[in-house]
Order: C-alpha cells, then sequence, then structure tokens
C-alpha cells in the first residue's frame, strides 16, 4: 500500500492533471468496506467522548451547529482516528496532487450534517481560515498547495449534504473568509474572472471514495433532508515547510507559535515524502 505502484493505480496521470485544472478530483474506492466499517466506529465514539486535546467547534445550542456539527484535531484523542488520519495511501495522493517534497498534516476533523433541521455551507474557500503565510504564483496571484481530502461515512449526494466545487476557482487567488452562518456571496468578489461563465460540479460519492480539493477551491455542500446524520473524516494536509502567518487559529493558538515559524512537530506530522 505504501509503494507509488499502489499511489498510481489509486490515481492516474489524467485525475493528477485534472486536479490541476480544475482544483478538485474525485478517487473512489481509495478505502475498503473493512476500512470504512471501521472508521465509522471509531468516529462515533470520537464524536461521543468528550477528549482533552480534540476540539469541539459547535454545540446543540449554536446556530453554526446547523451547518457543521464540527470537532477538530480529532487524531489527538483517538488513536484509531489517528491511524486514518495518517494513512499512508492517503497522505501519498495528497503528496502527488500538492506536487510537493513531503506532506504534513494541518489537522483533521470530524464533519457531522444533522439531520432534517440542518443548513447548506455556503460557497467559500478553506485557504483564508488557516494561519498560513501564501505561496505567490508567477502572475502574483496567492496560490496554496494545501489539499484537503473529504471522506464520507455515508452515501452523499444533494439530499444529505454532498459537496460542490466550482472548476478552476483556485486560479483566482485568496478572497476573505465567508461567516459561514451569515454568508455574503463570494460569487460578487470574483466577478470578471473565468467563474463568471463556469458551472459547478457536484459530486455524489458512494463511502468508500472521497475527493481532494485545493485549498483555494469554492466548494458547497447541500444541506442535510434525511433522518440520519451525514458523517465525514476531513483530512488537512500542507507540504512540507509551510510557515505560519501570525493569525489567531484554533489550532496553533495554544502553542505560542512565532510568525514565519515552520508548521512542523509532533502537532503536524510528516506523513509522506519523496
Amino acid at each position: 500500500m505504501e509503494n507509488m505502484d499502489m499511489v498510481n493505480r489509486v490515481i492516474s496521470t489524467e485525475q493528477k492533471e485534472f486536479y490541476n485544472e480544475y482544483g478538485f478530483v474525485q478517487v473512489d474506492n481509495i478505502l475498503t468496506k473493512d476500512e470504512i466499517a471501521e472508521l465509522t466506529s471509531y468516529i462515533e465514539e470520537a464524536m461521543s467522548e468528550q477528549g482533552s486535546r480534540s476540539q469541539k467547534t459547535s454545540t446543540p445550542d449554536m446556530s453554526y451547529y446547523r451547518v457543521l456539527n464540527q470537532k477538530v484535531n480529532v487524531w489527538r484523542d483517538h488513536a484509531g482516528i489517528a491511524r486514518y488520519t495518517a494513512h499512508p495511501l492517503l497522505a501519498k495522493v495528497a503528496l502527488e496532487l500538492a506536487e510537493a517534497s513531503g506532506i504534513r498534516l494541518f489537522h483533521d476533523q470530524a464533519l457531522w450534517k444533522m439531520p432534517q433541521d440542518s443548513k447548506e455551507t455556503p460557497w467559500h474557500q478553506d485557504f483564508p481560515y488557516w494561519p498560513m503565510n501564501d505561496e505567490i504564483g508567477s502572475e502574483g496571484v496567492n496560490r496554496t498547495k494545501t489539499v484537503s481530502a473529504w471522506i464520507p461515512l455515508d452515501d452523499v449526494d444533494e439530499t444529505n449534504g454532498c459537496l460542490m466545487f466550482v472548476p478552476g476557482t483556485q486560479k483566482i487567488g485568496k478572497l476573505q473568509g465567508i461567516d459561514l452562518v451569515n454568508p455574503r456571496n463570494i460569487f460578487d468578489e470574483a466577478k470578471g474572472t473565468a467563474i463568471d461563465t463556469t458551472k459547478p460540479v457536484q459530486v455524489p460519492l458512494r463511502k468508500g471514495s472521497c475527493t481532494f480539493h485545493n485549498g483555494l477551491t469554492f466548494h458547497y455542500a447541500h444541506a442535510n433532508k434525511t433522518d440520519k446524520p451525514r458523517r465525514v473524516l476531513a483530512i488537512i494536509y500542507m507540504p512540507d515547510g509551510t510557515t505560519y502567518n501570525g493569525k489567531a487559529h484554533i489550532i496553533t493558538d495554544p502553542l505560542n507559535l512565532k510568525q514565519d515559524e515552520k508548521l512542523q512537530g509532533g502537532m503536524f506530522p510528516l506523513l509522506a515524502r519523496r
């Protein structure tokens, strides 16, 4: 599982090219049925426990809970989750997509969309929320090689919260973060770009499959209209050498990092390298 032959069987050259062009890619059957069953049991345990190292970022009395019932750094409290957050195949696919020499974990998160009363997750980019210095492209646009794996533990479609992406939006550069409870229209900020003629793509998935997307790709999740939670493990990867920009964030706030310090060490383990 750890060798490049396995990685190349899981994600093809064509999929890598698709990711580079459009900022996301679907990878089917990356986890086995047994792995999904095991991961589901672990994440159910982790979400029900009050851990000291993971952090719950929404509770039933919060309006954000209707968007996402979320727990961050679940791997820190549950060794079973840690095995999947550090899964070598997932990490090596992220390494390939990031075109990096090494890939580190920024954090994982359990993302539940609760049944019946949920709201959609509005269109947004991920990277503006993260305390990482930008990479400036040759054309002067902010770029990033951060990659998120979005792994559903249930089959997902438009009825229970599958993702939609706007292809190519990773090329626009970093915009301002969106308030997910009271969002503004991110498309207004991107007017005059190729986004004006680009249609969103909906990505239903069977459990065991996943998507990977760039930290700047516009994405959205439907509300959950079913009677069961929509359960997802998301894993956020960053290239080795990524540095801290000094801004507040739930993960970095307790660490007393200095601006421009590398995000590395035990909190941000190196998961794969060339």
